[in-house]
């Protein structure tokens, strides 16, 4: 059964939202603000590093005002979910059934917190996306949650929903050597994402007590290995520092190791003690791919050619990209690898130390509003030149750049020849975006847009 709405951080404010998901609520802290201050559409938009007025948009691109975006003229969305405080990343997974899962956290971010402020929300859909049911919470626990890492074992009617696991009994908030590092967890359903299991979390055998951070997507190879990404990170260092790790399982979850070694023995991008956030793919048979965040300015990646046993070593693409996830999937014909970046890193001038910064005022979260495609045809090896899919173009509100130019950590979930984009955009609502899978070829260049 599906669990009553009667969660704490549920209201009869959020259920009157999602009546009507086209109203957007000011955020919690802005109450007073008239309800449609949050969505207006500012005079400029940013494309790549110009910044062109709203009303002089090239043909090849479409100011989409209820969504605050300006997209390519081939896509078209809806907004889902409106949040009466913030949510963060949002995942979607076709169910054994047919039905589209849509899981992202609402009310507050875990990290730091030493009460429960969000739940992990679920919208389903039963006609591939057209409309939504929702919102539910299916997993209905005493502790916060950070994402859903879904995967779906071949051969199986069986999900699975990985991710950090702050358990207020492991878990140190208040430490800043810890207060993003949590165990590793997974809970499965066996009927299609309606309820799930208890969590079981990931004692690798070389270190048992590993704890880290883990929120984009996984991958299974063909013989059925299980990886996932997970980074461990210490903000009581500046500039912050952070180390990969892979998790591994051969078993389906009941035995794991972590890779490369045992923390503290992770990867780094060289000169920037920093990499995190790794996106892994299968590309056939046990070759695996990951593409890492680092500030360096570019998504760098690790292979593995016999599923996750061995790794060589963390190497930048071509690919620019800020300090912001790697968003990578496959294309339906299980060989092009898609990359969904920002295509501008506007920080390269600055000293290391800030360029490793995070704050919330950090300038490179502005390259986080503009979305990318990148296609390669042999394994991340070469790279088409990058497609525009989306800018934001909502006018600043909250006076905060992580915020306003939110427009990375998207998910894909592609299905009969429809590439569908999950947005948590600019942390406040969910948009579902559309295209025809055909038209990623289409989409248009820097050149196309007149930008050089």
């Amino acid at each position: 059964m599906i669990p009553a709405l009667n969660i704490p951080t549920f209201s009869a404010a959020l259920l009157a939202l999602v009546c009507a998901p086209l109203v957007i609520a000011a955020p919690s802290s802005h109450r007073a603000a008239a309800p449609h201050a949050y969505q207006m559409i500012n005079d400029t938009v940013g494309l790549k590093f110009a910044t062109v007025p709203i009303g002089e948009l090239p043909s090849q691109l479409v100011l989409r005002p209820q969504l605050g975006l300006v997209t390519a003229d081939s896509v078209n969305g809806t907004i889902v979910h409106s949040s009466i405080s913030s949510l963060y990343e949002t995942r979607a997974e076709k169910m054994p059934n047919g039905d589209y899962l849509l899981m992202f956290p609402d009310g507050g971010h875990y990290n730091g917190k030493t009460t429960k402020v969000n739940d992990l929300v679920a919208y389903r859909s039963k006609n591939q996306g057209r409309t939504w049911e929702g919102p539910t919470v299916p997993i209905a626990i005493d502790y916060n949650l950070h994402g859903f890492i879904p995967l779906r074992p071949k051969g199986t009617d069986r999900v699975y929903c990985f991710g950090t696991q702050p358990i207020w009994e492991t878990y140190l908030p208040t430490s800043h050597t810890e207060s993003e590092n949590a165990p590793i967890g997974f809970r499965s359903s066996d009927d299609n994402g309606y309820t799930w299991s208890d969590v079981s979390l990931i004692r690798p055998e070389n270190d048992p007590e590993f704890r880290g951070m883990s929120v984009v997507r996984m991958c299974e190879t063909e013989s059925g290995v299980w990886l996932i990404g997970a980074h461990a990170a210490d903000w009581s260092e500046r500039p912050l520092r952070t180390r990969q790790y892979i998790l591994r399982s051969a078993d389906q979850g009941k035995t794991w190791r972590v890779y490369p070694d045992a923390r503290p023995g992770g990867w780094q991008a060289p000169g920037f003690a920093r990499m995190d956030e790794t996106s892994l793919v299968s590309l056939g048979g046990e070759e695996v791919l990951g593409f890492s965040r680092t500030p360096e300015g570019h998504l760098w990646t690790i292979r593995s050619l016999d599923g996750g046993l061995t790794w060589e070593a963390p190497k930048p693409t071509p690919l620019e990209h800020p300090d912001a996830p790697a968003m990578v999937f496959l294309l339906s014909d299980r060989k092009t690898v898609m990359v969904l970046h920002h295509n501008r890193s506007s920080t390269k001038h600055l000293p290391m130390k800030e360029r490793q910064d995070l704050s919330k005022q950090h300038p490179g979260m502005k390259d986080r509003a503009q979305v990318w495609i990148s296609l390669s045809h042999d394994g991340g090896r070469t790279w088409d030149e990058p497609r525009f899919l989306l800018s934001n173009a909502l006018r600043s509100f909250e006076s905060n750049l992580f915020i306003d130019s939110q427009c990375s950590y998207l998910d894909v979930l592609i299905d009969e020849g429809v590439v569908h984009f999950f947005l948590p955009h600019r942390w406040r609502r969910v948009v579902h975006l559309t295209m025809a899978e055909s038209e990623l070829r289409n989409l248009p260049r820097e050149a196309d847009l007149g930008l050089r």
